[in-house]
């Protein structure tokens, strides 16, 4: 009897501090100036992302005019009226990922979201 209530003792410390023992929420990696070890280095296709040290300028005209989406297949972007896929440079900017309403670019380990501009009618 004492071996249960010990165990049923053990079993609800350990429920109330599950979130403290497995670690928090909304957790957002600092990558401090050095490449996100969490982004990969080659892309889907098999293109080698160049992830090299530019000065951290701020973004400079990216707008996305169109997307040409993919699901099974390779995907285009229009970016500053230039046609760029997955791999390719935009200006210090190296496209990581085309969605189908935004465009993902890697600088210097940093990811920059981009959405797609759409027109008012």
């Amino acid at each position: 009897m004492l071996l249960n209530k010990k165990l049923l003792i053990l079993i609800f410390c350990l429920g109330i501090n599950l979130p403290l023992v497995f670690g928090q929420e909304g957790f957002v990696y600092n990558a401090k100036g050095k490449r996100n070890p969490f982004i990969p280095l080659v892309t889907p296709e098999g293109r080698l992302l160049k992830l090299d040290k530019r000065e951290n300028t701020a973004p400079q005209g990216l707008a996305i005019e169109g997307i040409i989406f993919d699901k099974f297949g390779r995907s285009f972007a229009i970016v500053n009226a230039e046609v760029v896929g997955i791999g390719d440079m935009v200006g210090d900017f190296q496209v990581l990922k085309i969605l189908e309403n935004k465009v993902i670019f890697i600088r210097s380990g940093e990811l920059l979201e981009v959405e797609l501009n759409k027109e008012e009618s």
